[in-house]
């Protein structure tokens, strides 16, 4: 922040005007006294100082061993497989091999899925690659209903291609997934595909802190989801109401209280008509992430109490999703810490690391909480927390 500030010529006082912040405030980012916990602020500083938010982050985070590598040793092998996938005549590059049947790659992507779910890269990565290659050709050689089954199961490899690549820090292969997800939609001609993959856009987008974009994605998706809502199709519902979420969070990064709520109640009114574990398009909609998301805009909007309040009405076991726990447990422990209570904080945020350790130590927000309590106040968890310090490699 420092770097980008003196990069414009400004002095602390011009960057603290732009943000309509204090001098102060900007004094004890810039020095480390005070941790940046919010998207919504990191996003608001990047705009300012005209640079993009891994910028300020410093993602994506390499470490020096295997062991503590979290993932992105996997990122070589995905980023060629991307490159084949959204390469024009991309199958021809692969020498022409037999694709295995659509029901084996189906069993396949399932089970690459439920790693993607629990936040476990390193092994996700060892099979989606190849995953992504098999639909490559799957997706060329295919033709009446196994062309829409085909780009239905390359929507959903290239979506937790997007997801592992944006929590890693790895943006530009966000967005070059993303790009196959809104190709496969097209091609397969279903308006149900079609919202998952920008569902999925705004997803990029948001880590990219083009908050806006997503935002104004999020909302011509659901003008165009909304003649469709009279069918009884359970997927474009649960598309529908997590299309909602995304927009509560964008709106809430750009705090606007009353819009982010309004979307906010759609979702929970649409869950609640719903299946209790849905998880259409992996999007987890259901009425226990509609909550979760709740904790996160409450956070995002600079609420902590209401972050306390909320985390407490959430049932967070009955959410079959680590990642999803995992965020859960950053966002509360974010507020905890907002609210000066730094030891209950130290406790969310190693639940948080034992349900899905690759997701919190890939996370800015979470970096910046464990920097902030290893120099709080002892408590009981304090040692714990140094360790958690060194495994993330924090200065």
């Amino acid at each position: 922040m420092a770097r980008a500030r003196r990069r414009l010529g400004w002095d602390q006082a011009q960057l603290a005007a732009a943000v309509e912040r204090s001098v102060s405030w900007v004094s004890k980012v810039e020095t480390g006294r005070l941790p940046l916990d919010r998207m919504s602020v990191l996003g608001q500083l990047a705009e300012a100082l005209d640079v993009e938010v891994i910028e300020l982050t410093g993602q994506p985070y390499r470490h020096d061993s295997s062991e503590l590598d979290s993932g992105h040793a996997a990122i070589p092998g995905l980023r060629l497989a991307l490159q084949q996938a959204t390469m024009p005549g991309g199958a021809l590059l692969l020498g022409g091999i037999e694709p295995p049947s659509l029901a084996e790659i189906s069993v396949r992507v399932e089970a690459a899925e439920r790693l993607r779910q629990d936040a476990k890269f390193t092994a996700l990565g060892d099979v989606l690659p190849q995953i992504l290659r098999d639909l490559i050709v799957a997706c060329d050689v295919a033709d009446g209903d196994d062309l829409s089954r085909a780009e239905s199961l390359m929507l959903r490899a290239s979506h937790m291609a997007r997801v592992s690549s944006n929590l890693l820090g790895h943006h530009d292969l966000g967005w070059s997934a993303v790009q196959r997800e809104l190709v496969a939609a097209e091609r397969a001609e279903s308006p149900a595909l079609r919202a998952a993959a920008r569902w999925d856009l705004c997803g990029v987008w948001l880590y990219e802190g083009e908050v806006a974009a997503a935002r104004d994605m999020a909302l011509r998706a659901l003008d165009d989801l909304e003649p469709d809502l009279s069918t009884a199709d359970e997927n474009i519902r649960s598309l529908w109401g997590a299309m909602h979420l995304r927009a509560a969070v964008a709106w809430s990064r750009l705090w606007d209280r009353s819009e982010a709520e309004s979307h906010l109640a759609e979702a929970r009114r649409t869950a609640a008509n719903l299946p209790a574990d849905g998880n259409v398009f992996q999007t987890q909609f259901n009425a226990v992430n509609a909550e979760i998301h709740s904790v996160e805009v409450s956070l995002e909007l600079g609420h902590p109490r209401d972050v306390l309040s909320r985390s407490e009405v959430v049932d967070v076991m009955h959410i079959a999703s680590g990642e999803r726990q995992s965020h859960f447990w950053v966002c509360t422990a974010a507020g905890q810490m907002m609210n000066g209570k730094a030891e209950a904080a130290a406790e969310s945020i190693l639940r948080a690391d034992s349900v899905a350790p690759q997701h919190v130590r890939n996370r800015p927000v979470a970096r910046n909480l464990v920097d902030d309590l290893r120099s709080a106040n002892r408590n009981a968890r304090t040692e714990e927390i140094r360790r958690l310090a060194g495994h993330m490699k924090l200065s």
